[in-house]
């Protein structure tokens, strides 16, 4: 072997191939078969410095933005240029990918950026702190305090419309969005919210930490899938949540929240991979959302598209980016 030639760490199964779309294809020989998997080595922070996932073209420019300190992290707002509306900016709070382990305010800006410009609304990017550091449910509790800043001092500091708030993530972000709508349709939720939230954003989220790929497991029909394996994610896992008895809480698997709850949640976007291992629990999620009564849920799946479908921004703001515009109306 020459000394330029790479070694592929994450080859493609063959039976996976025929299914995935070719745009993908590409991409993963050109880029993802050469990195080496984090769960395959020892554990160390420095692994943070790669990307959570490759494959974000550039940020759009805005109109301003600034860093917001939190208790304990900071939170990245994106606002648009030009003037706000009469009623001030609506919001999206958003939350990284990263499998509650790699990600941080920085590693989906492209995404923000997008949403802030082309929706006409402030991003507010959540740094919420990251396992196997903090685990389970300090993430949820850093979600938690992101929107209660936005409650709170949103509309003094940014001019924030706090009647026209939405939550969104992907992967792991869409998890700490879902589990943050319920939180905010509590009636324990303290500064209570104006109005109730407008909207969630959900991107290939994680829905049920049970989910397996063992025979009739939601993981079993893709647990050939590339990047985003059953070892990967069992992984994240293990960081984040090593008690298995956590699993089934509601505010780790929001799919395992009662059913009066979910029936307060907003409506819902959620954006899935058909190739994903995370596509059954989330397609699950959202028939739980209409089944509990929530008046809007569309379920979008994205053909011949694995887990890191959430790089390939420049497809997948779009399809994600007209329904939560369609939300700011409501």
């Amino acid at each position: 072997m020459s000394s330029t030639e790479k070694t592929v760490k994450q080859p493609l199964h063959p039976s996976i191939i025929p299914r995935l779309d070719p745009e993908y294809i590409k991409f993963h020989e050109e880029v993802l078969q050469y990195i080496t998997p984090p769960h395959t080595l020892p554990w160390d922070p420095a692994l943070r410095n790669a990307p959570a996932v490759p494959g974000s073209t550039e940020p759009l420019k805005v109109g301003q933005k600034q860093d917001i300190d939190l208790t304990h992290t900071n939170m990245r707002a994106f606002t648009p240029e030009g003037e706000a509306p009469s009623a001030g900016w609506p919001v999206l709070v958003y939350f990284h990918g990263g499998g509650w382990t790699f990600g941080s305010i920085a590693s989906e800006e492209t995404f923000s950026t997008n949403m802030c410009v082309r929706a006409k609304c402030i991003v507010l990017s959540v740094n919420y702190r990251l396992a196997p550091e903090h685990k389970y449910p300090i993430a949820v509790e850093d979600a938690v305090e992101s929107l209660q800043w936005v409650v709170k001092n949103g509309k003094a500091q940014l001019n924030i419309d706090t009647a026209k708030i939405a939550v969104g993530g992907s992967s792991s972000g869409g998890n700490l969005a879902a589990i943050l709508a319920l939180k905010a349709a509590e009636l324990s939720f303290t500064p209570a919210l104006p109005s109730p939230l407008v909207f969630q954003l959900l991107i290939v989220p994680v829905t049920d930490n049970t989910a397996s790929d063992s025979p009739g497991g939601l993981w079993e029909e893709n647990k050939h899938t590339p990047w985003l394996s059953p070892a990967r994610m069992n992984w994240f896992k293990d960081n984040y949540l090593p008690n298995k008895a956590d699993w089934t809480n509601w505010d780790a698997s929001p799919i395992f929240a009662p059913t009066d709850l979910l029936a307060k949640a907003p409506n819902a976007w959620i954006g899935l991979g058909e190739l994903d291992i995370l596509k059954a629990e989330g397609a699950k999620y959202g028939e739980k959302l209409k089944e509990a009564g929530v008046k809007e849920v569309e379920i979008v799946v994205y053909k011949g598209g694995p887990h890191p479908i959430m790089a390939m921004d420049g497809v997948f703001c779009q399809i994600s980016l007209q329904r939560f515009d369609d939300s700011l109306t409501y």
